[in-house]
């Protein structure tokens, strides 16, 4: 009997100690799969009512069926049926929201892979705008916090908008710049109003006493205006098809220029930016604390925004996403080479062109410098040394020479081994010069022959005709140069024609000198008023 009882003990431990290890592999096997998202049971905020339907209803038939859709993708992808990929992608989104890998995929694929089959330049924009609003209008309403998801959003502003491997890049960024001024109401909006601005219709119309009354006036066509709007509904409405706000909402407000016409505007061009481009105004405004004055027509500002909110969401998970990292860092060093849009024009997409965003140069150091500090990569130290060298040369072409003697000392600082360095700054200058004429990018090329110009006009204004016949010469030099080592890809990475360069740097130079005669002819009418012969200080006559 002992023994029975003791056998039975033994048993009834071993059960124990083997359900406990059952118990326990299960546990760690659920949390490896929640961890790796093997499994979506979540609850998804935000879901819309299909897709909370979906995910009730199917269970775990959802992944099933998302992979058939998948499957359909491909082939469909074969047989060049392009369109119908995007409602199946949408689909995918729907069944398997937390599927940030194949979503991203499928984003990519639409903005690389398929934009590029289409020969019209139009049509490869319409792919890559699906692919950014694959990303960024489904797949991030589903996972707020997936770094992967920011990541590949700025991806595409930074590698296919802004770079130059394709052959429209031209058309890209002209169409996002014209596209950006339409929310923005111009080239650049004020981002602390913006961020300031009113969050709600209740809120607006309480602070701007749109009662009742108010709106029963309104909602009858005027005199001399069939526009009738019952609510804010209909003025937001008139607002984002004109882009301003309606002229007899303005006139009820005291007129185009009062101070609610301009609160109401605010509020509406906030609430636009924030549903159509997803960009808080308040957090650009923090970014651009941060950086500097950022042009947010351009897609390194973009790609900034989204990789600087990809490391927010990584945040406490250890160290700090270095992808993301190495996007910033590239894109403000993209930004301080050609951050500030000089000329786009809507009726000829291929005429766009920047110039250097020099007031970056601090913070573009600064992240270099931290990045490295953090990521203890060799390869961020040698970026910041390549962003220095532009740096210096950048300031020197743009006559900013103590600027570029500090970015010279602190390059010799950061790579003492540099030979060339030792020449002082000038030959170090004229070196790299030639240098980028082989192997520039084109912004960098476009920076230097332009402003290499610019000075020539500027210099045949003052009377110096040497000095502008020897600045023509050099910029003609380089620009041919840079032509001979890229004839065979001149379409794709080509400059403007150098008369064209020549006449709209001729162009700036007079505005600018236009512009300071009449800061000089207003200042001597002020000295010469204040200098009055006869007059006292106190006015009274001597």
């Amino acid at each position: 009997m002992g023994t029975r009882t003791g056998r039975l003990t033994f048993s009834a431990v071993v059960l124990a100690a083997a359900l406990f290890c059952v118990a326990y592999s299960q546990k760690r096997i659920n949390d490896i799969r929640s961890e790796a998202r093997l499994t979506d049971t979540n609850y998804i905020e935000n879901a819309p009512p299909m897709v909370a339907f979906v995910t009730v209803a199917l269970g775990s038939f959802r992944g099933l069926l998302a992979d058939i859709l998948w499957l359909r993708t491909l082939s469909l992808q074969e047989e060049g049926q392009y369109f119908e990929m995007v409602q199946l992608a949408n689909w995918i989104t729907e069944l398997q929201p937390r599927f940030t890998g194949a979503i991203s995929y499928l984003a990519w694929n639409m903005a690389y892979n398929i934009s590029v089959t289409c020969s019209s330049f139009e049509d490869r924009w319409r792919w890559v705008n699906k692919g950014i609003e694959l990303i960024r209008d489904r797949a991030l309403k589903y996972n707020p916090g997936d770094p992967i998801l920011y990541k590949e959003l700025g991806w595409i502003y930074q590698h296919k908008i802004g770079n130059m491997m394709d052959d429209a890049n031209l058309y890209y960024k002209n169409r996002m710049a014209m596209e950006m001024m339409r929310y923005f109401g111009g080239p650049k909006p004020d981002w602390r109003r913006l961020a300031e601005a009113p969050k709600t219709a209740a809120e607006v119309e309480e602070r701007l006493g749109m009662d009742k009354k108010f709106w029963e006036r309104l909602s009858k066509p005027g005199k001399d205006s069939k526009e009738a709007f019952r609510d804010m509904g209909d003025v937001e409405k008139a607002f984002r098809k004109s882009g301003e706000v309606p002229e007899r909402v303005a006139e009820a407000l005291g007129g185009r220029r009062s101070s609610k016409t301009g609160l109401l505007d605010d509020y509406l061009r906030a609430k636009w930016i924030r549903e159509k481009l997803k960009l808080d105004p308040a957090y650009i405004l923090k970014l651009n604390e941060k950086y500097g004055d950022l042009d947010w027509r351009l897609p390194e500002a973009h790609a900034i925004y989204w990789a600087s909110k990809g490391i927010d969401n990584d945040a406490g998970k250890g160290k700090r996403n270095e992808f993301c990292e190495r996007m910033i860092t590239q894109s403000l060093h993209d930004a301080f080479m050609g951050g500030r849009l000089l000329l786009a024009d809507p009726d000829n997409p291929a005429t766009f062109s920047t110039i250097p965003n020099l007031s970056l140069g601090e913070a573009v150091y600064k992240a270099f410098k931290g990045a490295y500090e953090r990521q203890k990569n060799d390869s961020f130290k040698a970026a910041m040394e390549y962003f220095l060298e532009d740096a210096v040369v950048m300031s020197y072409t743009f006559g900013k020479y103590s600027l570029a003697k500090k970015y010279f000392k602190l390059y010799r600082k950061e790579k003492p081994g540099d030979l060339s360095a030792r020449l002082g700054l000038d030959r170090f200058v004229l070196s790299k010069w030639k240098d980028d004429a082989r192997s520039a990018s084109v912004r960098q090329m476009n920076a230097i022959v332009g402003e290499l110009l610019y000075r020539s006009a500027y210099l045949a204004a003052t009377g110096d005709h040497d000095g502008a016949e020897g600045h023509l010469n050099l910029a003609k030099g380089i620009y041919n140069l840079y032509k001979n080592e890229h004839i065979k890809t001149w379409k794709r990475v080509g400059l403007p024609p150098f008369d064209e360069m020549k006449r709209e740097a001729s162009k700036r130079c007079l505005m600018n000198l236009a512009e300071m005669k009449k800061m000089a002819d207003e200042a001597r009418a002020k000295l010469k008023g204040d200098r009055e012969p006869g007059v006292g200080s106190n006015g009274e006559t001597k």
